[in-house]
């Protein structure tokens, strides 16, 4: 065992001596590896840590959550211009699937818009996500609250000039005062804030933080109902436990039979499952992942060329040592780890090199954006592992002629 140590120690010594002898070729040769390394671990540490943001972002969410509405959230068979006919689902279809549906926990109605300003004194707040929701809302997203309340069912049903609104708009139209009572301007329109909600920070699929509740039958009352600018959408949250495709069938029973769909004819609505989102998220991620180690493995191919010609220039200039070591006893097995070890140790260096690179990128994205990337230790030992077996790999064949060697003729090459 001491042997091997020993021969590691020699291995790792002959390689700081290639760095120091010949920067410059054993740097262009190691920077394959490096851009490799740097290349696949960067895609990974970038997919984990979007992967680990919408998690954290769907926590709360329930995956059963069913969107019932005109769009799909996925790829559709049905052609386009066959989608862009379908109606809008109607404020009096959710009252009627609200009394007609089993097996439901809550359902609301919620409507797509476009953003707004909203206005305090002299203050403004431009591009604000202003979601008009029924009353049930609270009950479906699990909304938590710094001060105030949510507005009740009476206040929702009459579209009551009230609002909840985000932390990060209370700061900005209040500073340091009371939101709670105060009026704010939107739609041309007062509104008194009844509600601030405890700040979370930005989604992948909202921000809560720079957001404006209102209840949904302003927008109806001032739009109307059939507005091709805007999206609506029931919500339904199942109860626990139930069977989704007898539930998703209910719903598609009772609204075919609501808008008079004959039999034969297709739905002309969709059944949004939130798990089927999350499941289109995950194969996206799978195919960057996919597109990840494809780029990196035309780089991780060059890099091990480049390790291969270092380690037969090695060979090389060594002969004569070689030679030397053979004479004095030194087995095939000996000589063929040393220059395995060199190969890998050279390689393993071009890989912490690109680690390093991703690690300095990951801070400066992750202080630069409202972001943060994470290089997980699972993908440090990756990195570390796939530079070995890359520097194993190309070491193999500069190894062994290096062990094959006829101890004579390499003191005699050397001389």
């Amino acid at each position: 065992m001491l042997v091997y140590f020993r021969l590691l120690s020699e291995s790792f010594r002959f390689a700081m001596n290639a760095l120091r002898n010949n920067k410059l070729r054993t740097l262009l040769s190691l920077l394959g590896v490096t851009i490799g390394i740097f290349s696949i671990i960067a895609v990974l540490a970038a997919v984990d840590s979007l992967d680990r943001k919408i998690t954290k972002d769907l926590s709360s969410l329930d995956k059963n959550t069913i969107y019932l509405m005109k769009m799909s959230f996925g790829p559709s068979e049905i052609p386009q211009w066959k989608r862009e006919q379908f109606p809008n689902v109607k404020y009096d279809e959710y009252l009627y699937m609200k009394g007609a549906m089993t097996n439901t926990d809550q359902m609301g109605y919620q409507i797509f818009t476009k953003s707004e300003s909203i206005k305090y004194g002299s203050n403004t707040v431009t591009d604000v996500n202003v979601v008009p929701v029924s009353h049930e809302f609270i009950d479906i997203q699990g909304l938590e609250f710094e001060e105030g309340r949510f507005y009740s069912e009476s206040e929702a049903n009459s579209a009551a000039p009230v609002a909840v609104i985000g932390s990060d708009i209370a700061k900005s139209l209040f500073e340091d005062a009371d939101p709670i009572g105060k009026k704010i301007r939107m739609y041309g329109q007062r509104f008194t804030v009844i509600g601030v909600l405890k700040k979370q920070g930005a989604g992948m699929f909202d921000n809560n933080d720079s957001s404006a509740f209102i209840p949904v039958n302003f927008i109806r009352q001032r739009f109307g109902d059939n507005n091709k600018g805007l999206i609506n959408v029931i919500i339904f949250k199942p109860t626990k436990g139930v069977d989704m495709d007898a539930y998703k069938a209910e719903i598609s029973q009772k609204l075919r039979a609501f808008r008079g769909v004959k039999a034969g004819e297709i739905d002309n609505f969709f059944i949004n499952v939130f798990s089927g989102l999350t499941d289109l998220i995950d194969g996206i991620i799978s195919q960057m992942n996919v597109v990840g180690w494809i780029i990196s493995g035309f780089s991780l191919l060059v890099g091990g060329f480049g390790i291969a010609n270092i380690m037969f220039v090695s060979v090389k200039e060594r002969t004569n040592l070689i030679g030397i070591q053979k004479s004095l006893g030194a087995k095939n097995r000996f000589i063929l780890f040393q220059f395995l070890f060199e190969a890998i140790i050279l390689s393993v260096i071009g890989g912490i090199i690109g680690l390093l690179m991703v690690w300095i990128i990951a801070m400066v994205l992750t202080k630069a954006l409202d972001f943060e990337f994470v290089l997980g230790m699972g993908n440090i030992l990756l990195g570390t592992g796939l530079a070995a077996i890359i520097g194993l790999i190309s070491g193999i064949l500069p190894a062994i002629a290096a062990s094959n060697l006829d101890p004579v003729e390499a003191i005699r090459t050397g001389f």
